[in-house]
Formats: C-alpha cells, structure tokens, sequence
C-alpha cells in the first residue's frame, strides 16, 4: 500500500494516454487558473467543442490530440466538473474530457489545492475540495473568456475516487465521520485510513456540514472514497440523477463498504455500473509507455483486462449519461 500511495503521489499527473486518429477537428483544450478567496489560485484545464485542427500536444510525458487555444465552438453549451483522486491532477481523466468535449460539452478539472500530485499537504482535508468545485464553477460562469458559451442551468461533475466522495458532497450528501474511526479499526488496511494514519497534519473530525451546490443536476460517481460515511440519512437530500462505478476487484476502496454503501444509501436507485476484473486504478486514462514504466501499479491492469477497450465503452456511457440528464429539453 504504501508503494501505491507514494507513486501514486508523485506520479498520477501524468496519467497517459495517447489519443491518435483522424479526426478533422478536435476538443479545444485551455490551462489556467481559477481564483480562490480562501486559497492559492486553482489550476484548472479546460475542453471545449473546437472547429480547429487537431495536433498532437505533449503533456510531460503523455500525448494528447487537441486543439490548444482554439475558439469555443457553439453556444447554450452544458459543462461537467472533474474531480480527482487523492495525488491527482486535471490529467486523469483526459480521453473522458475529450469524449465528452467532443460530443459537445465543456468540461473543467481542476488540481485540487492541497491534494495533487504536487502537494499533498492538506490530503485529508477533504471537506475543503468541495468548496473548491464551487469556486471552479463561478470561474467558469462569470470569468473564463468562453463562459458566455456556456448553459448554467446544465452542469454536472464527475468524480473519480476521492473524487468521487467530493461529486456526493456536491449533490446534497453529508458524511459522517464518525464512523472513520470504528470503520479503520476493523478495516485498517484501507487505503484512507492509512493515509490517516501516515498523515503530518493532525487529522480533525468536522462537523457534518452541507456543502450543496445546487447548480450540478447531474453525477457520475467513480469507485467512491469513503463511502461508507454516508448513511441514507445522509444522502436523503440528493435529488440529481447519479451514474454509479465499481470496479469488482477494487482493493483502494473494497466491495462492499464504498461504491455498494452508496448505492444502497442513496433515495432513488443510481444508474449502477460494475466492472468485470477491473481495479480500482482502471478509471483513469490508459497510460502511455512512459508513465507505465514509471509507475506500474497505476498502470497495470489484471490478466486479461483491457484498460484501453474498456475505456471506450467508459466513455460511452459517461457522454450518454450526460447527454440525457442534461439534455435542454
């Protein structure tokens, strides 16, 4: 676990993929920044429908075919919010951007502050991520240079991981962390509770508190962390519809105390999705050659599972997902 966590740290930004094919135009892609009140500027990259010409672009050490800077094309346009894991970065889930860029959508990630593969100092503060998504989407409404493109009445998120924790506490959840303690005493190899337990900071149990942001109508839910914090009393305030992930072979957040804790919490059934011998690093984009080399245990799938054949089904599912909840009509 601890070879996971630290290349997991230190290495996730880079999560490859090498997106190659013909196409005559691609998603438009942008860094930059949002700011924060209460923080450091938030690092932000953004895609975006674009009429322009696709080229390859290198990102460290991925390849990723986009179209840098280029005008937004279209208008009245819906946007989806990506959050990352814990040691994450915008980058991880780069070829479901793009899907859904290409299908018409803006989509915004964001490094989380505190908890990217850069800095990891506020890690286990992950009650201050949500807030960050809020300051994200006010970015994207009133300051980026295409947010007259953009639909404020259709907006989802995906979140993957902690992440994915992050989504629920969007949408209405209210964890209570109470239950960290027992669940980590009985359970102590789980991945959050030996990122609490490695933890330099002093580790706070926060009030349950409502960080609702009632602008997102729409979640996709990817393999939960701590899931278990949130009972249906918890969940009883979400009214969006949620698309729900686990990998069957998960072993970061094990069956049945994290994605399962959530969809049987949750009021109204989610659209619930398991994958076949997958693990829990399969949601991220495939990796190219040279992340592979670096950081094999985000890389490496199990025998006989296909990251990069599941992904293209992944992706799918996401965009239609999107596409029907946030549909205009």
């Amino acid at each position: 676990m601890k070879t996971i966590k630290s290349n997991l740290l230190s290495a996730i930004a880079a999560c490859a993929v090498m997106l190659t094919g013909a196409r005559a135009h691609a998603a438009g892609f942008q860094q930059g920044t949002a700011a924060d009140p209460n923080g450091k500027p938030i690092v932000i990259g953004i895609w975006y429908p674009s009429q322009a010409a696709a080229k390859p672009v290198a990102m460290g050490p991925m390849t990723m075919t986009a179209a840098i800077n280029a005008p937004v094309n279209g208008k009245a346009l819906p946007m989806v919010v990506m959050s990352h894991g814990t040691g994450g970065s915008y980058l991880g889930h780069v070829d479901t951007a793009i899907a859904l860029a290409d299908a018409g959508f803006v989509v915004v990630a964001m490094n989380h502050t505190g908890d990217n593969y850069a800095d990891q100092s506020r890690s286990v503060d992950i009650m201050d991520r949500p807030r960050q998504v809020s300051r994200v989407i006010d970015h994207m409404l009133s300051t980026w240079e295409g947010h007259a493109a953009i639909d404020p009445q259709r907006i989802g998120m995906f979140g993957f991981s902690a992440g994915g924790f992050t989504t629920l506490a969007i949408i209405g959840g209210v964890p209570d962390f109470t239950k960290i303690g027992p669940m980590c005493r009985q359970y102590p190899g789980d991945f959050a509770c030996q990122l609490v337990a490695k933890s330099d900071s002093p580790v706070v149990v926060p009030a349950a508190v409502a960080v609702t942001d009632a602008r997102v109508k729409a979640a996709v839910v990817a393999a939960p962390a701590l899931g278990f914090t949130f009972s249906p009393d918890g969940l009883k305030n979400v009214k969006v519809p949620v698309q729900l992930w686990r990998a069957e072979n998960d072993v970061i957040v094990p069956h049945p105390r994290y994605a399962e804790a959530v969809r049987l919490a949750l009021p109204q059934a989610p659209e619930y999705h398991v994958v076949p011998n997958a693990g829990h690093f399969d949601f991220l984009a495939p990796c190219g050659e040279a992340l592979a080399s670096r950081v094999p245990e985000i890389c490496t799938s199990a025998a006989g599972f296909d990251r990069a054949a599941f992904h293209v089904g992944f992706d799918s599912e996401v965009v239609k997902f999107f596409e029907r909840t946030l549909d205009s009509h």
